[in-house]
């Protein structure tokens, strides 16, 4: 079978994009596949693969399969692909509404910069309760709860976009051990869906220094979901 996909980026968080939306079984039949699609060695190389399908909630419905396979609600960076995608088909709405599996989201055209479309997305509100990130940390919400990691003990608040984050404040983010934190917080018992994980370092003037490990894609060079978390 020959799939046609698009290789596009947001915030340097890339993607394969297959539009499904005439051809519904190709979601079926490339999902097995994407580990190996993913392989920036072997395959063509990204940090997931989103699939374009028509929508139930909305004309549209975006579906991320991470690099290891798993399936995410929703993806910041990945809708903005899709939004741009979109705009070179043709499409010409000052506002797209796109299905997820968190929800519908409304992506707002802001222009282009050469080559780029510049899209807003409305991520909703953050949502703190424990039970709806979801976590074990903490009772009703998880703000600053310790949490045992390979290098001793950091407190994390834990926040829902959509997707479960989990972030813990530093006054480093060079001299982490992102491949030993990273795995180690998002597979914790604590969280039940796995979580993604963000170590931000402030910069003054509302301004931080991130360092990003997204649950099934490992680290990745930004995360939309985890700037608002």
């Amino acid at each position: 079978m020959r799939v046609p996909f698009v290789k596009t980026e947001a915030a340097g968080n890339d993607f394969v994009l297959v539009d499904c939306r005439n051809r519904p079984e190709l979601f079926e039949a490339v999902a097995p596949l994407v580990p190996a699609v993913c392989d920036r060695r072997a395959g063509v190389g990204a940090d997931g693969v989103l699939f374009l399908l028509e929508g139930d909630k909305a004309p549209w419905m975006m579906r991320l399969l991470n690099a290891d396979g798993s399936e995410a609600e929703m993806c910041g960076n990945g809708l903005r692909c899709v939004g741009c995608y979109l705009r070179r088909l043709g499409e010409r709405s000052e506002e797209i509404r796109v299905e997820t599996l968190a929800g519908p989201v409304l992506l707002s055209w802001r222009g282009e910069e050469g080559l780029r479309c510049l899209f807003r997305v409305d991520m909703g509100e953050p949502i703190l309760k424990a039970s709806l990130v979801p976590t074990t940390l903490g009772s009703d919400t998880a703000v600053e709860e310790p949490l045992a990691v390979p290098s001793g003990v950091m407190r994390f608040t834990c926040v829902s976009m959509g997707n479960p984050h989990a972030v813990a404040f530093v006054d480093d983010t060079a001299s982490l051990d992102l491949p030993l934190l990273g795995p180690a917080v998002e597979r914790h018992p604590a969280f039940p869906r796995r979580t993604n994980v963000e170590f931000a370092r402030p910069l003054g003037d509302g301004r931080f220094e991130v360092r990003v490990w997204e649950r099934g894609a490992g680290e990745t060079k930004a995360c939309g979901s985890g700037a608002c978390a």
